[in-house]
Formats: structure tokens, sequence, C-alpha cells
């Protein structure tokens, strides 16, 4: 019964991802395919987004794709976030809400654990998969600015985008001993309109010159992962098989710089009414269906973390990629504002006092916390645009048809541009869900 609940909502849920989102008021977001999406999942981003070295035996990491191996129970994960943005200038600011579907994931052994037990036997290697469907990138901007040309009096000016893209990714890891590797293959699919009007506003019978622009982009992606974990007291273990155990993770990840086809389903300019959105007087030019390439860059990343048993986590995440190599025949912005190279820098962890408590709640759940800074390719100004937030959350366990699973609860504070002429600043709070079943692939033996 409750596969063809976790079905349901995985076929309801993609239809929700694509057609519910709200991409909010972000002017960055003109640039490039938009303003990207962070890929690590709701309790990692409570913890800085340290995914590199990231494994755990109930929550899926796609961010690495080598720790779908360390699974130890089949999870279903959904997230769901709520931003309050602030955007200012030198002379004038706003503030709005927004919230986004952040993504969908299912993920699972491909042996259960539970089969070593009752065959008495385990195997030398375990093996991992995973589904996932999430937002790529998301634009979404409505910005008006007014000034005045001689002879035509005042005028304004509009600036309008939504749209974004997609990926679903199907990953495979194995583990062998201490080592895992994994790989993530994926489909990137999206729809990103612009348009920009100028309006006269002192013109007796003034029309609005209007160009408008809408493109697909579709693509296949991929990137691997691995993972080294190592016991680091293992000799006091098997002096004491009570004694907590000590790991150290060091992982890495690669995205493939991969290349994506374009077409420009249509571009316009032309002129309208004032009053009319979407009948033109006069078409000064139009082209439709034009095919296009791009390129996305070469993504790399190196991560450590070091688990003491249950009770606590730190690690650190820095990583890098190449923008300045990307393309994109069908954004004409490219030629003038090319992006630049970025790098990321992000520590965090958890704390759990204590997971065996019985009569405490509060010490079985995890307390995380994290910070992060980063460089965005985008460019406004001359400068490179910055971000930088602090992190924390909390994973609050629950029962759920007998199974432990946990609802993850963060928030983060964060500023983006603060170098830039356009600076946001902004509070997110994120609430996911993360389903465990310890039944699946199980062999039931019978005396």
């Amino acid at each position: 019964m409750q596969y063809r609940i976790i079905a349901f909502l995985f076929s309801f849920l993609v239809i929700a991802q694509i057609s519910a989102q709200t991409n909010g008021n972000s002017p960055y977001s003109r640039f490039g395919i938009g303003d990207l999406t962070d890929e690590n999942f709701l309790h990692l981003r409570s913890m800085g987004s340290i995914g590199t070295s990231y494994v755990d035996g109930y929550h899926i990491n796609i961010t690495n794709p080598a720790s779908y191996a360390s699974l130890t129970t089949t999870a279903f994960d959904l997230g769901l976030s709520a931003k309050r943005s602030t955007l200012s200038t030198s002379e004038s600011s706003n503030t709005e809400w927004n919230g986004n579907l952040q993504y969908i994931s299912l993920a699972f052994p491909l042996s259960n654990p539970l089969n070593a037990i009752l065959n008495q036997k385990k195997r030398p290697y375990d093996l991992g998969m995973a589904f996932t469907l999430m937002p790529n990138s998301t634009v979404g901007y409505n910005i008006t600015s007014q000034d005045s040309i001689a002879g035509f009096g005042n005028t304004d000016r509009t600036f309008r985008g939504d749209g974004g893209s997609y990926k679903f990714i199907w990953g495979n890891a194995i583990k062998y001993k201490n080592f895992s590797f994994g790989v993530n293959m994926g489909y990137l699919f999206g729809n990103i309109r612009y348009e920009q009007t100028v309006t006269f506003q002192e013109l007796p019978v003034g029309y609005q010159n209007l160009f408008s622009s809408k493109y697909n982009l579709n693509g296949f992606i991929w990137g691997i992962g691995g993972m080294y974990n190592k016991v680091l007291n293992q000799k006091q273990i098997n002096d004491k098989s009570s004694q907590t155990a000590n790991i150290l993770s060091i992982g890495f990840k690669l995205k493939s710089a991969t290349s994506f086809n374009t077409s420009l389903t249509e571009s316009k300019l032309g002129v309208q009414t004032p009053t009319s959105t979407s009948q033109f007087i006069d078409t000064l030019s139009i082209s439709i269906d034009e095919p296009g390439n791009g390129k996305l860059p070469l993504e790399v990343g190196f991560g450590a973390s070091y688990y003491h048993g249950n009770k606590y986590m730190i690690g650190f995440d820095i990583g890098a990629a190449n923008w300045s190599t990307y393309e994109n025949d069908a954004d004409p912005t490219i030629a003038n504002n090319p992006l630049k190279n970025t790098m990321n820098v992000s520590l965090g962890g958890y704390f759990r006092p204590n997971y065996r408590s019985y009569n405490r709640y509060f010490k079985r759940v995890y307390y995380r916390y994290g910070l992060y800074h980063r460089t965005d390719p985008r460019v406004i100004a001359g400068e490179q645009l910055d971000a930088y937030g602090v992190t924390f959350g909390m994973g609050l366990p629950f029962i759920y048809q007998r199974k432990i699973s946990h609802a993850n609860l963060g928030f983060e504070f964060g500023k983006n541009g603060s170098n830039s002429v356009i600076r946001e600043s902004f509070f997110k709070v994120t609430l996911g869900f993360t389903f465990n079943d310890d039944e699946w692939f199980i062999k039931r033996k019978y005396n």
C-alpha cells in the first residue's frame, strides 16, 4: 500500500514541480540561465551545503552520487521553501515573499541489509540507486525604470522574465570496503522568456516598443563522485564493541562540461498600443524556430567530514566552476555580459544529544548549523556578484508506518550582491520530509 502512495505522490509532485513554481523577482536572473538552484537537499542546506563528503544511511545526498551505496533503507524525500527577499539600491527598496517546491527524490539500496542478517553472510559490496526531479535554475523578474528622452518626454522601461530549467537525475553507486563510487546521469530541460517594453508617457498617440524572446533548452548531463570512509579507532572498537566509532569521510565530485541544445521558439521586435499586451500594431522583425547550442561549465568539489558516532559531525566543502566557458546561442546578452569562474566554501555540521533517549524527544533531534561564501558567475556593472549566509535547522524524527522518518526544518539568512548596485538580503524557511522504509528488496525465509 505505501509503495502505491509513494508512486502517486511522485507522479503528482512531478506535475506540481513543473507547473506551480513561483520564481519571485530577481533582476540577476536575466543573465546566464537564471538563478542556479542549490543541489543539496534541505538537511544539507541547514549545514551550509556540505554534501560532497556527507554520508547517511537514512537521508539522500545527490550532490555526491557515491553516497547512494551507503543507504541502509529506502528513502523518499521532498522539500519546500519560502523566501522573504528585500532588493535595495541607493534610492529605493522592495520586499516580497515567494516559494518553491525544491525537489522530489526516491533512493534505495539495491540489496536490503536485512538480507545479510537472514543469510548470515555479508556481501563484499553494496549498491544504491536514486531518482530525482528538481529545478536547475529559475528566471523571474519584473522591473520598471523611469527616465526622460529629449523630444519624447518621460518614458517607462519595463523588463520582465520568467521560466527556468529543470533536471531529472538517475544515479547509481557501488561501495567496496571503504571506497564508494557513483554516477549521476540526467536530462536538462526548460523554457525561458524575456521581454522589454518602452512606454512613452507624454506622447498623445504613443505606442509601446516591445522586444520579446522565448526559447527552450534540453540536453543530457552527467557527473561522478567518490568517497573514502575510514574508522579511525577500529582497534579500540575491536577490543570493546561498545566503543563509539570515530569516522573520517573524504569525498570528491565532478560535473562534466556538457553541451545542450536550444530552440528560439519566438523572437519579436515591434510596437503595440499602450493598453495591449498581446497584439502588435506593427512587427519590425520576427524569428521563429531558430536552433542553437549551449555549453555548461565543468564543476569540481572536494570535502571532508568527521563523525563522532551519532553524537556530532563537522565538515567542510570547497568547490569551483569555470563559468567563463558558458555558451548559449539563444541569449544575446552573453557577448556583452560574459560570465566568470566561481568558487564556494562552506562549513557545517550537526549535534545530536542522545539518539537513544526514549523519554526526551528533543535529545533525539538533529541540531544543524552552517555558513557559506560563494562567488556568482554573473557580473553587474563590472562587479562579480557574491553571496554569503548563515544556516541552521533541526531534523525532527517521527514514526510513519512503524518506521523512523524525519521532518527537516531549516532557516537561512543571507545576502547576494553585497558589492553590486542592486543588493539582496533574504530570509528563507525550508521544510522537508524524508520517509524511510527498510522492507524493500527483502528476501523472507520460512521454515
